[in-house]
């Protein structure tokens, strides 16, 4: 009874105080707290508060399977790499977003295949290892990788231009931690701004832009699994990034290769790009 401005919080955190599990307990607690507390420092309108509530139901109508705007939110506002970076190893490869756009399933492919499906301008190879943070190679390793095209798009955002899977590819590494897999140079590409959260960024003027990178995701048994980036150094960008996953550990070389040996090696005709991008995992019990 007379819930008032000044009686609200703790009328609403001693609500929650039967929770039986005192994780949720807390974090509807501190959720309660810290939504008042903007509720009160910013004082909305009954007006503006119906639009926020309509802005996020227009969020949840944006997402489909291939599609996941409340990610995008997160992105945009910087929560999904603060969760990243407070969850991330203690050492080792850094973590960085998912991103909105590992909506379907990585198709296994062996060593070496290319994840590139439409035959584009410049071949490129990446390659790597999977190590413990100590050296040690993590053979069998998965690595889950997906990336957009030369021109900017994932395949789920065209999907009557590229076939299913283009871009991405589950792979292996072999008794030495390796890996390696042939793929196009991506692009720079802006973030969906047909939806509610494009609009909110065109209302705060800002730019929609991500630099180019490939996503990875590297795990193995006993060890922590990683989310990862490798962004292209000197890409478009990479100062200002639209979601805020940028690290300066995760810049790598794409470089223009002649070396015929090496070509060979991978099953390419030189010139190519070469990409080498090493990871490093921490083991679970030391964290």
């Amino acid at each position: 009874m007379d819930f008032t401005v000044d009686t609200a919080t703790a009328a609403v955190e001693a609500s929650f105080d039967a929770t039986p599990d005192p994780r949720l307990r807390e974090i509807l607690q501190s959720l309660t707290r810290h939504l008042h507390g903007f509720v009160r420092e910013t004082s909305p309108s009954i007006a503006e508060w119906n639009s926020a509530i309509e802005f996020l139901t227009e969020v949840g109508k944006a997402c489909t399977d291939t599609r996941q705007e409340f990610i995008l939110l997160s992105d945009v506002l910087g929560v999904s790499m603060l969760v990243e970076t407070i969850n991330g190893q203690d050492v080792g490869t850094e973590s960085t977003v998912l991103g909105p756009f590992h909506m379907t399933e990585s198709p296994a492919r062996e060593l070496g295949e290319s994840i590139d499906l439409l035959g584009g301008r410049r071949v490129c190879v990446v390659s790597g290892t999977v190590r413990g943070t100590d050296g040690t190679p993590l053979a069998d390793a998965s690595v889950d990788v997906w990336q957009c095209t030369e021109d900017g798009f994932y395949d789920v955002q065209q999907p009557q231009v590229q076939p299913a899977g283009n871009g991405r590819g589950l792979f292996r590494t072999d008794e030495q931690g390796g890996f390696w897999f042939r793929t196009v140079v991506p692009s720079h590409y802006p973030i969906p701004t047909d939806g509610p959260v494009g609009r909110l960024l065109q209302a705060t003027s800002r730019h929609p832009y991500r630099p180019a990178h490939v996503h990875f995701i590297a795990a193995a048994d006993g060890y922590e699994e990683v989310t990862t980036h490798a962004f292209v150094a000197g890409s478009a960008y990479i100062d200002s990034d639209a979601v805020f996953a940028v690290k300066k550990g995760l810049l790598v070389d794409f470089v223009e290769s002649d070396d015929a040996a090496l070509a060979a090696e991978f099953g390419v005709e030189p010139p190519f790009v070469h990409a080498r991008f090493g990871i490093e995992l921490q083991e679970k019990e030391s964290r």
